[in-house]
């Protein structure tokens, strides 16, 4: 019969703890600043402020979500009573769609202005916001939308999408500019 010594509960705190004395002290990371925050925007709803000083370049934010079809992305919209593109939704290359108002986050809330101090980029199917330019403490960050709306720009429809950015450029609405046919681009010169 073999017994086995296993030291009791206080031995082995002990013995850790001697264990953890004898290793090379760890410097903690210094905690990073917040990157931006949450809060009532003078352009619409919520937005999102910078905390600090972000530069040219930097990734301040992956827009997160539920991955669904364009299909269901449609019929959510139907079924909520409102326009496809008044919706969290970001659409992907492969022609899928990100749903930020489930299981999304603070990306949400970046507004839209025609003059933009950020991009969102695709890459392998994730969508980062990165800075266009260096944005100061305090400002808010935006992007433009370029809504993709595939019937004509009337001026109502122009109303619904409505742009509310206040910068030089604003062009009044969230729309992309509808592409012109060869045929129409021909017949202007």
């Amino acid at each position: 019969m073999s017994t086995s010594v296993r030291p009791s509960p206080s031995k082995q705190t002990a013995s850790k703890a001697a264990d953890k004395a004898a290793q090379p002290a760890r410097t903690a990371k210094p905690a990073r600043a917040a990157i931006y925050e949450v809060r009532k925007s003078p352009v619409h709803g919520n937005g999102v402020f910078a905390m600090r000083a972000i530069g040219a370049g930097e990734r301040i934010i992956e827009y997160r979500g539920e991955r669904i079809t364009w299909d269901e992305a449609t019929r959510r919209a139907a079924e909520r009573g409102g326009p496809v593109n008044h919706t969290f939704y970001f659409s992907l290359a492969d022609g899928n769609v990100i749903d930020g108002g489930r299981r999304g986050n603070d990306a949400r809330w970046i507004n839209h202005a025609c003059e933009p101090n950020c991009e969102a980029y695709e890459d392998d199917g994730r969508v980062y916001i990165h800075a266009l330019l260096d944005i100061a403490a305090g400002e808010e960050l935006n992007y433009n939308y370029a809504l993709v709306y595939d019937e004509r720009h009337t001026p109502a429809l122009k109303r619904l999408f409505a742009c509310r950015c206040g910068t030089p450029a604003c062009t009044g609405t969230m729309l992309a500019p509808k592409k012109r046919s060869r045929k129409a681009a021909g017949a202007a010169t």
